[in-house]
This record gives C-alpha cells, sequence and structure tokens, in this order.
C-alpha cells in the first residue's frame, strides 16, 4: 500500500514551527481566499520561505536544497536552456548516468516538470529549494558568470557599470548598447546585460511604465514617471530584433510570432523585493513596440489616508465605504489611480467578518483574504458571467473591476439593492456625468437613483520636488486664470514650483497625488436622476450641496505648496484654453 503523504500543516507543527491555534486559523483562511496554506502562513508571518521549502521537500519526500551552500555549473545553460530556467524558476544541478538534477520550488507544478523533460528528453530528479534564492541565483550568479572574459576590452567595465544603476540613473542604456554591438555578439551577455539595465534604470528613476518602440532608424527608449513619459535612450536600429526577442523570452512570448500581439509576465526579484512586469507586444511598421508595466507591490499599499484627501472628503469617504450596501463608483480616464483607490478602501474593509470577492481585468496585485477572480473573455469567463456567480458565494462586498455595458450595470445595480455593497469604476469626465451614462446604458433610472450611494471623480496631479521647491515669483496667469486665483492673490498667499535638481530629474516634480470631486447622492439628485436630468443640471445641484470641483480641489493644494497651477489646470477637468 503506498504511504500517505503528510500535510503540509502537520509537517510545520510537529516540527514545532507553527502553533495549533496559528495553523487551524490559517488552515480556514487558505479555505476561504482558495491559496494554499504555505502562502497564507508567509503572508501572516507564520513562516519564511525557507522553512516553508524544507517542509514541502519532506512533504514530496524530496532533498532540501540550500542554494548558500552548492555551486550551479558555470555552463549551466548548456544543460538546460536559459529560457527554461527564467520561466520555470529552475536551476540545473548535476547530470549523473543521464539523469538530469533539477533545483525547483514547487513540486506541484506538473506542467513545469512535463514541459522540461519533453523539451530535454532526460530523465529527471528533484530537489526542492526557496524560490527567492533561485530567482537571486538565476539573476546574479548565471548572468554575472556568462563568458564576459571573451569580448573585446569595451566590455571589460560593463559589471561596474551594472552594479552602478544602483547609485545613480545617469548612466545611459545608449552606451551599454554600443558596447553590446561592438561586442559582436548580439544574443549572449551583452543584450541580456542590456535588458537587465533598462529594467533597473526604470525601477530606480520610479517608473510605471518602459516603452521601448522601434523608429526608422533607431529604437526609442521611453519611462514613464509620474504619468509622464521621458525619452532617455537612443538604441541602434541593429540591436532592435535581439532586443526584443530578449523581452519576449523573459515574459514567456512566442518568439516565432511577430504578425499578432502578445502579452506576458516577468517576475524579477530587484532590492530584495519580488517585483512582476505586464508585458504587451504590438506589431507596428518599425517593428514589434514593447511596454513593460511595473506592478510593484507597494504601490496599493499607501492607504487611504496618502491618497491626497482633503479633511471634509476624507470623512465622507470613510463613512460611505462603511455602508451596508448600495454601489460607489470612481470615475476617472486611464491612469487617474481609480484601482490604487478602491484597493485602499478593500484593505481598510478587509477583516475576517468581511468576505470580499472581486472581478478584475487583469488581476494585477494579490492581496491575502480577498477572493480575486480573473476575466478570461476567451473561455467565455467575463464580467457578467462572474457576478451572476459572485452572488451566490454569499459575499460582504463586491469590486467590479469597470462597468463596460447594460448587463454587468444591471447586475452589479440588482447586488446593490440585494444587501451588499459593490465598488467600481466607470470611464467619464466627472463625477455627475456617471448618472447619465448609467442611464445611457439602459439602466432604469429608478434603479440608478435608488442604488448609488456615491460618485468620486479623481485625477492624478505630479507634487513638487521637496529637494528643488521654491516661490513662484511670476506664476502664469493664464493657469491662474483656468483656476479661478486672483493674480494679486499670489502676493499674500505664495504659490511654488520645483525648479529642476537630479532627484526629481529636472522635471520639478517627484510623485503624485489625487485630487477629487466627492458627490455624495441626496434626495435631490436622486430625484433628478429619476427624471433623467441633464448632466449640467445634476451638477448644479451636487455644487449647491457642498460638491467640490476637481479644480477646486486642486487649488486647495496649489495654495499648501502641493503641486502647481500649471499642473492642476493642464490635469483637472476645466472649460477654457491656454493660447501661450
Amino acid at each position: 500500500m503506498t504511504k500517505q503523504r503528510m500535510h503540509l500543516g502537520e509537517i510545520l507543527f510537529k516540527a514545532g514551527l507553527v502553533e495549533k491555534q496559528a495553523l487551524i486559523n490559517a488552515i480556514k483562511t487558505a479555505k476561504s481566499s482558495n491559496k494554499r496554506l504555505g502562502q497564507v502562513l508567509l503572508d501572516l508571518g507564520l513562516i519564511n520561505e525557507d522553512m516553508l521549502a524544507k517542509a514541502i521537500a519532506k512533504q514530496f519526500g524530496l532533498k532540501y536544497v540550500n542554494l548558500d551552500d552548492v555551486t550551479i555549473p558555470p555552463d549551466a545553460t548548456k544543460i538546460v536552456p536559459e529560457d527554461l530556467i527564467k520561466r520555470h524558476n529552475i536551476l540545473p544541478l548535476s547530470v549523473n548516468n543521464g539523469r538530469l538534477t533539477l533545483v525547483i520550488s514547487d513540486p506541484m507544478d506538473l506542467d513545469m516538470m512535463d514541459s522540461v523533460r519533453l523539451r530535454l528528453n532526460k530523465e529527471l530528479e528533484y530537489h526542492v529549494a526557496n524560490p527567492k534564492k533561485i530567482r537571486a541565483y538565476i539573476e546574479t550568479s548565471l548572468e554575472d558568470k556568462a563568458d564576459v572574459q571573451s569580448k573585446d576590452d569595451a566590455w571589460k567595465n560593463v559589471k561596474d557599470t551594472i552594479e552602478g544603476i544602483k547609485h545613480s540613473v545617469d548612466i545611459t542604456v545608449a552606451e551599454l548598447a554600443e558596447r553590446a554591438q561592438a561586442s559582436g555578439d548580439a544574443n549572449e551577455g551583452p543584450i541580456i546585460r542590456l535588458v537587465n539595465l533598462i529594467i533597473d534604470t526604470a525601477y530606480h528613476m520610479r517608473a510605471s511604465d518602459i516603452h521601448i518602440e522601434p523608429m526608422a532608424d533607431r529604437v526609442r527608449i521611453r519611462y514613464r514617471v509620474d504619468g509622464v513619459c521621458l525619452e532617455k535612450d537612443n538604441i541602434p536600429k541593429n540591436m532592435q530584433a535581439p532586443l526584443v526577442t530578449r523581452f519576449k523570452i523573459l515574459s514567456g512570448m512566442d518568439i516565432a510570432e511577430k504578425r499578432l500581439p502578445q502579452d506576458g509576465r516577468i517576475k524579477r526579484m530587484i532590492a530584495g523585493s519580488d517585483i512582476d512586469f505586464r508585458v504587451s507586444s504590438l506589431p507596428g511598421v518599425h517593428g514589434p513596440s514593447v511596454v513593460l508595466r511595473i506592478l510593484r507591490p507597494d504601490a496599493v499599499n499607501i492607504g487611504i489616508e496618502s491618497l491626497g484627501f482633503e479633511q471634509d472628503n476624507y470623512e465622507m469617504f470613510q463613512q460611505i465605504i462603511k455602508r451596508p450596501n448600495g454601489i460607489f463608483l470612481v470615475t476617472g480616464p486611464t491612469g487617474s489611480g481609480k484601482t490604487t483607490t478602491l484597493y485602499a478602501a478593500l484593505q481598510e474593509l478587509n477583516k475576517p467578518d468581511k468576505k470580499i470577492i472581486t472581478a478584475e481585468d487583469p488581476v494585477e496585485y494579490m492581496f491575502a483574504g480577498m477572493n480575486q477572480c480573473q476575466v478570461k473573455e476567451e473561455i467565455g469567463l467575463k464580467f457578467d458571467l462572474i457576478l451572476r456567480a459572485m452572488l451566490r458565494q454569499a459575499p460582504n462586498i463586491i469590486l467590479v473591476g469597470e462597468i463596460r455595458d447594460h448587463e454587468v450595470a444591471n447586475i452589479a445595480i440588482q447586488a446593490a439593492l440585494t444587501g451588499h455593497l459593490v465598488f467600481s469604476t466607470l470611464h467619464t469626465n466627472d463625477a455627475c456625468s456617471a448618472i447619465t451614462r448609467l442611464i445611457d446604458m439602459g439602466v432604469k433610472p429608478f434603479l440608478v437613483a435608488s442604488s448609488i450611494q456615491a460618485i468620486m471623480a479623481q485625477r492624478l496631479i505630479r507634487v513638487i520636488c521637496k529637494k528643488c521647491k521654491a516661490v513662484d515669483e511670476n506664476p502664469n496667469p493664464q493657469h491662474l486664470r483656468l483656476l479661478g486665483i486672483d493674480p494679486a492673490e499670489t502676493k499674500k498667499r505664495p504659490v511654488y514650483k520645483g525648479l529642476g535638481c537630479p532627484a526629481c530629474h529636472n522635471t520639478g516634480y517627484k510623485g503624485r497625488l489625487a485630487i477629487f470631486e466627492m458627490v455624495e447622492m441626496n434626495n435631490e439628485l436622486r430625484e433628478l436622476a429619476y427624471k433623467r436630468a441633464a448632466t449640467g443640471e445634476l451638477r448644479m445641484v451636487a455644487k449647491a450641496s457642498g460638491m467640490r470641483t476637481l479644480a477646486e480641489d486642486g487649488v486647495l493644494k496649489v495654495f499648501k505648496g502641493i503641486s502647481t497651477p500649471q499642473e492642476v489646470s493642464s490635469t483637472a477637468q476645466i472649460e477654457g484654453v491656454i493660447t501661450e
């Protein structure tokens, strides 16, 4: 009879690593959140990665390997191709009598095992190690031990150049590209280091996106920092193909497919943190454009108090998100911080006594204690189908990533009317437009009027760099006029600007905050919604009820010295044109 495998919790408990009650609570959390027990224990801080790896090795009867004490063969990529090592986070340890020993982190990843076995056509043996140490070993040892010695003299200082990126982002990617070009080997070490430098540069610049854009005679590299694209480097045209191929390999795309758009993901450890990159490839006239969205774990863990609320809006927001039912909508264009705001609200509400389910497209950030569902339209798993299934899961709080059509809107409203608190987003220019937009979608006016609790529009404005902040003696009068500020008022209450310095890459801004326009539904607004009133009429009543517009919220931040009149007037929803 086959010996029954011990449960992971049993192994950890018998080893004295986890107390009984803590283990019971973790098992309940794992079942409710549909997560593995090991991940829940890590999230709760009850064990560390090494403890988990040892327990998993024991559970599956495999040997545990401490990568701090072993040396991977320098020619590892000759044993296992580098794309397999990167994609599956594995390391080849040795080959004995045709049997290949692999260091892995997840013995239950059968897809990985099948993929490697079919690709290598070898008999495999597995050892288990800490996944973070595997990733770190891949990123340092294997790449740093590449055959740099045989390159031209121009490559002698490449490693020092790459390490220096941790201290200065002024080193140019173009310089490294020239060295890679001079080495005459665009497919090995040089291109690896070039890609690593591009990614590290973006991280240390606090960029949200990396844009690799082929042009007629060059490849342009741009980084989006605080919402603005900064062109930093240009790469020779003949480096385009190996550069794009490298990004495709890292993100698991099909390198042979050049005609269709593709999506992928890269996971990379930088400065001790696991950073995810969402990668998109789009065919173009001059070659495929590649964009990497950097998903920083700390980007959505900033807390409600750090979003940029004024005190009155902060108190209203706290009251609204703690209501038992109804819909709370956040509106604004793409990139206005809607998702960050909703995640901050959910984290505030994420308690053991609340069940939270989300439907997202895509799920970018994972949170312990929430049930997150990924939309997959290619198999028919759409927002409406997920929403219907959600309601059978008895949730307290529901997040719908976006209300896109009549069907999703109707289901969300029905959920709100049957005792659920629903959060969602809508693409409208201001708060009051959300009411007319839902009615235009085909939702009955009385349902809109009765279900919506509040609507909040928002935009992100850049914050003046603290290191080069100075009084603006001559603010642009047109920017002041657009914000309704009398130029004479700036003599009594100064406005500020950033002069530009290395800390802010000479932009004068560093970081962003949101400006808000919050409307809490009252009887008068509900009556107007029921009567299908125009947006202008709704807006007038909302302002009379105390709503502060985006521009007015921005003006408060201008006089507090947080941002500039130019930034607020160009970002807020203002009727007017700058002519100069």
